[in-house]
């Protein structure tokens, strides 16, 4: 009785667990990931869709003024002034870009008021009298004014475009780019080779979009989508049965964090966004996300290890404790039961120990993701 007593005792069991989780969010903290939701961590091995935010996420988020177009007979330098007066109060990587622009060109940028924005519309500010408003398709289409001839040609060529309305009517535009990160290719392609379907969501036109996607190899494209519907494209993606972690790292994107069934934010990102967000990446590489599936997978992996191991023990060992061989002449002693006992508990928490040899850089996550998908091909 005592040595059943001693084997039951549920040591293992009770460290199964606990041990592979405390060591999993400390590895992830490491490794530059903070856990804030477990289950979001957990869930992250069963999420069959990523949806990724454009902007300063599979973009550098570091958009330039690659060239600009006049009408109506005003200067280039007083367009790009005005336009920069119009954005200086904004936050926005576009805004930046365009008060740099002007800079860089030793232009004098006015004082202005009345500043508002609207997020997928523009900005509207008042600047030396004139209310100046600057944007994409659909501040054209509040305005009532019709784009530039050029804008076809940038359009083509993927280029982010801006439209500087004043009072009214059109004065110039803007062609912007911004570069796709590097790490981005690979994020892409180690995800396609787990499985996973890649889909980009973003509130540019569909033209810059579908380049990206098209550099990216991403499998599905919203492009001009609002903030404020980005959570219903969420929707839209588990409507289909899909179970969707969303990435992003701006204001726009917290609805959309708030519904996925995972939401990750990136670092570098806006509070609020890190706020509703369970998972927090600390860099901006994508590739990330590919070390929040590894570890999601791994440490899953480990409690069922940990769960089989100690529930395995008992139903082995109580039996032989109880006597079930001693019809044969065999008796489990005491001593033999504590042994196994302490044994038991020393290999769940070896085990969950293994968990913290997970290399979970980046670079390495996909390296080794890209490098079991081409051992399985030459397979």
């Amino acid at each position: 009785m005592i040595t059943v007593l001693v084997i039951a005792c549920p040591h293992a069991l009770g460290l199964a667990i606990p041990l592979v989780v405390s060591i999993a969010t400390e590895r992830a903290a490491k490794g530059g990931v903070l856990v804030k939701d477990r289950l979001a961590l957990e869930s992250m091995r069963t999420v069959d869709t990523i949806l990724f935010d454009k902007t300063g996420t599979l973009t550098k988020g570091e958009p330039t003024v690659t060239a600009v177009e006049v009408v109506g007979g005003i200067a280039e330098d007083r367009m790009l002034a005005l336009a920069a007066a119009a954005e200086a109060d904004s936050e926005h990587p576009l805004a930046h870009a365009i008060v740099t622009a002007a800079r860089e060109r030793g232009i004098a940028i006015p004082t202005a008021s009345d500043f508002s924005s609207s997020p997928a519309v523009g900005v509207t500010a008042l600047v030396d009298g004139a209310r100046v408003r600057i944007g994409g398709p659909h501040l054209l289409g509040e305005e009532g004014v019709a784009e530039l001839p050029i804008a076809d040609a940038w359009r083509a060529e993927g280029a982010i475009i801006l439209h500087v309305v004043s009072d009214g009517a059109v004065i110039g535009a803007l062609r912007l780019e911004d570069a796709v990160r590097e790490e981005s290719r690979q994020a892409v392609e180690a995800l396609h080779a787990l499985g996973r379907q890649v889909v980009m969501i973003t509130g540019d036109a569909e033209a810059v979009a579908k380049k990206v996607a098209n550099e990216l190899g991403i499998d599905r494209v919203f492009a001009g989508v609002r903030p404020e519907d980005k959570s219903a494209k969420v929707r839209e993606l588990q409507a289909e049965g899909r179970f969707v972690a969303m990435v992003g790292d701006g204001v726009n994107d917290v609805p959309a964090l708030a519904q996925a069934d995972v939401g990750i934010a990136i670092g570098a990102g806006t509070d609020v966004a890190i706020a509703s967000a369970g998972v927090i990446l600390a860099s901006s590489d994508p590739r990330s996300v590919l070390s929040v599936i590894q570890l999601s997978t791994a440490s899953y992996r480990k409690m069922k290890q940990n769960l089989w191991w100690a529930a395995g023990y008992n139903l082995l060992s109580v039996p032989l404790a109880a006597g079930v061989l001693a019809p044969l002449g065999f008796v489990l002693p005491m001593s033999v039961g504590a042994i196994l006992m302490s044994l038991s508990t020393i290999v769940v928490a070896a085990n969950a120990q293994l968990l913290r040899r997970l290399d979970l850089r980046p670079e390495t996550s996909a390296r080794q993701t890209l490098g079991e998908k081409e051992h399985a091909h030459v397979g």
